[in-house]
Parts: structure tokens; sequence; C-alpha cells
């Protein structure tokens, strides 16, 4: 009998879930073997943690998926706007350099790792097509998001059936930045700025993280966005933050994993 207190936490988007034909989730940090700093689901190999802990974390994803273990696949995030389509799986040491996947493969279980920045889930089921993009305010204002959605058409998805989900991420009370971060969204565009709060008597801006994100998908013309609205910040017990680990002096940081497969 499968022990549930061991299994891999994960979190469903309402508007992906009641579809047939897909296994998604946002996975927590919780039902994993890692310990520490990365206690205990981290699925970065990117961390310095025990890479067989690492292994078998994911192939607690993958069970949780019911899939294989070699068919859950990452990609090497660089913070891009670069989109690979996954025909077959890779290796880790292998995984190109790319921020979403888009695959039509039933089986092969895609996924993308975030400790702040944002996680989006996409779905065309009548075309058979999904992706996921990992959205951090490089990727978003560089374009991932609509790129993505891109890569998907050009597959032979049709935008008014792709669903997006956007996942646990860094919310604005907890995103403080500085005039240069500022000057990036400004210089793009001005109407940027209304994603830019004072808290108090604090003159540092706050940055909206996942209201851009949603600006950004609904402008890329997707009519069907859930929100989880979740904070990786606030919720230490579910979620990595790279952003949290910093402030508390911590020498690293592990990372959850969003991912859906085709069945």
């Amino acid at each position: 009998m499968v022990d549930l207190k061991k299994m891999a936490r994960f979190i469903e988007s309402d508007n992906l879930g009641y579809l047939g034909g897909i296994r998604h989730g946002f996975f927590t940090r919780k039902g994993g073997v890692s310990d520490g700093l990365y206690a205990s689901l981290n699925c970065g190999f990117g961390s310095d943690d025990n890479h067989t802990n690492v292994a078998a974390n994911r192939a607690r994803i993958a069970a949780r998926l019911k899939t294989n273990t070699a068919n859950l696949i990452t990609p090497y995030q660089t913070h891009s706007a670069t989109v690979v389509v996954a025909t077959q799986p890779w290796t880790p040491e292998k995984a190109p350099k790319a921020d979403a996947i888009v695959t039509q493969t039933k089986g092969l279980a895609i996924g993308i790792l975030t400790a702040d920045c944002a996680p989006v889930i996409f779905a065309d089921i009548k075309a058979g097509i999904i992706a996921v993009a990992h959205a951090g305010w490089r990727g978003a204002i560089g374009g991932i998001l609509e790129a993505t959605i891109e890569a998907m058409v050009c597959e032979g998805a049709r935008r008014n059936d792709i669903k997006a989900a956007l996942g646990p991420c860094l919310h604005q009370p907890s995103y403080e930045v500085g005039p240069e971060f500022r000057a990036n969204f400004n210089a793009a565009n001005p109407d940027y700025s209304r994603y830019f709060s004072k808290n108090g008597d604090n003159q540092r801006p706050f940055f909206d993280l996942p209201g851009f994100v949603m600006h950004r998908l609904k402008h890329a013309g997707l009519t069907t966005i859930a929100n989880l609205d979740l904070c990786t910040y606030e919720n230490e017990s579910l979620f990595f933050s790279y952003r949290r680990n910093t402030h508390q002096n911590c020498s690293d940081y592990g990372r959850q994993i969003s991912a859906i497969v085709l069945t």
C-alpha cells in the first residue's frame, strides 16, 4: 500500500484539474527525502543538495504523475525567452538552455523549477499540446510567456483553447526592489508603473510579479487563466524561496517543480 504521508505533495489548478487527458501539479516542498535547507522535496540538480536525494525526489514527482522517472524533464533555466519543443526525454546533463517546454508527446512529463519566480502551466486539450514556462521578472518582460504561447500555436494549438495556470511565486508585499529594477519596466512601457507600489514609509518600490504575469498572459490573448494566489516567501512550510533564504543568510536554497503530462 502506498504511504500517502511520504508521497510528493502538489496543488492542482481548478481550470486544469477538471480536464481529461492530462495530469499536472504545482508541487510543494513536502513529501521528499532531502533535509536541512533542502527539506524535503528539493528537485533542483543546480542546488548543492545531494544529487541522490534530488533524483529520489524527482522519482516521486514522476510517480505522482504516473510516468517513468526518465520521462520527467526540465530545462537548464537561464531567465531567457527561449522555448524548446520536446519529443523525447533528455538527461539532466543534456538539458537544453531554455525557460519553457512545449510537447505533444504522451507520457513525457515536462516541468520547470522555481523558488520565487512564477511557474505557468499551459494546456490545449483539443489539440493535445501542453507547455510549462518559468517566468521571473526578466523572462516575463523579455517575452517568455508570449514565446511559449506562440510555440504552442506553431505546433497546432489554438490560442482560444489554451488554458493557463499561474502557480506559487513571490508576491508584492515581499518583493522590494530598487529604482534600477523599476527603470527596466518604465523603459519598456510607462504603463507598467502600475505594477509597483510603496509600502508605508519605505520609499523603495515593491513589484507585483503575479499581477504582471497575469497581464502578459491576458495581453497575449488567453481568456482562461487561473492564479493560485500563493506566495513562496510567506509560506515557508510549503515552498522554497530564494529571497527568504537570502534574508536568513542561508548559503543555498531548494527548488520546487511544477509539471504536466499528457496521458
